[in-house]
């Protein structure tokens, strides 16, 4: 009777667990395979524990630029998707104007959008105004895609924001600017923080928009790594993922730490 009570109070938790182990072995997997020498190019199998990939992340060829390449465009594109984003949420949450429901759904369009159909049609766009496939296209490419995903998270968290402590800050003699500045501005950057980590994962991973608009001289890492695979991934790509989810890994933690020490404060 107690092991079935004990079953009974944790197996919400138990599946969880199982879920989250789930999820995590692919990623356990290319961390495991970042210290491999593979026997030949072609072999996924752990042969022989290295630490050469890690001293050596770059690799063959040009992966090292490719990554580069991806860092800058989605480094831009989320800056520019981040603050037309956030404009376009405040808009659409503090204002009424005609035309607000056609807006919202129009946000949604780009993310219910196949990415095949979305990079076909900036394709086309791009061809029928003369503009040469490259960089600034992928940039333009991805903007056009994260700016729904930042508008949606950003709308969520000003959903979720207590008018009333605006309201108190002005009755305490604060202009505007100094509301905003010190009120609405921290209560919103934790959604503005979180749309910008989202739009630069989805930037640095795109390969169908990157691939139709790129051209033949941009190469971007998940068109390098696509490219390699017909040849043999090289085992530093395992190294290159694997220090990405570190590093994201460390942002959030370091983000949780930072917000609880605040409500402790």
């Amino acid at each position: 009777m107690r092991f079935g009570r004990w079953i009974a109070e944790r197996w919400v938790l138990a599946l969880a667990l199982l879920v989250l182990g789930y999820l995590f072995l692919p990623i356990a997997v290319v961390a495991a395979l970042s210290f491999n020498r593979p026997s030949n190019r072609l072999s996924y199998d752990f042969n022989e524990f290295t630490l050469d990939n890690w001293r050596n992340p770059c690799g063959p060829g040009d992966m090292c630029s490719s990554l580069l390449l991806s860092v800058q465009i989605g480094l831009l594109a989320t800056l520019v998707a981040t603050l037309l984003g956030t404009l376009m949420a405040f808009a659409m949450v503090r204002h009424r104007f005609r035309g607000r429901a056609a807006t919202n759904l129009l946000i949604f369009l780009p993310m219910a959008t196949p990415e095949v159909v979305m990079g076909s049609s900036l394709l086309a766009l791009f061809v029928a105004a003369g503009m040469p496939l490259g960089f600034w296209t992928v940039v333009i490419a991805h903007v056009m895609f994260c700016v729904s995903f930042v508008v949606v998270t950003v709308k969520a968290r000003l959903a979720g924001l207590d008018a009333r402590l605006e309201e108190a800050a002005m009755d305490l003699y604060a202009s505007e600017w100094q509301t905003f500045r010190r009120v609405t501005f921290p209560l919103v950057f934790p959604g503005i923080l979180a749309a910008a980590l989202l739009s630069f994962s989805l930037s640095f991973d795109d390969f169908i928009i990157t691939n139709f608009n790129a051209g033949s001289s941009t190469v971007t890492f998940p068109m390098y790594v696509w490219g390699a695979a017909q040849r043999g991934i090289p085992p530093q790509v395992n190294v290159i993922g694997t220090a990405m989810f570190v590093i994201a890994l460390l942002l959030v933690l370091g983000g949780s730490v930072r917000r609880r020490r605040g409500v402790a404060a």
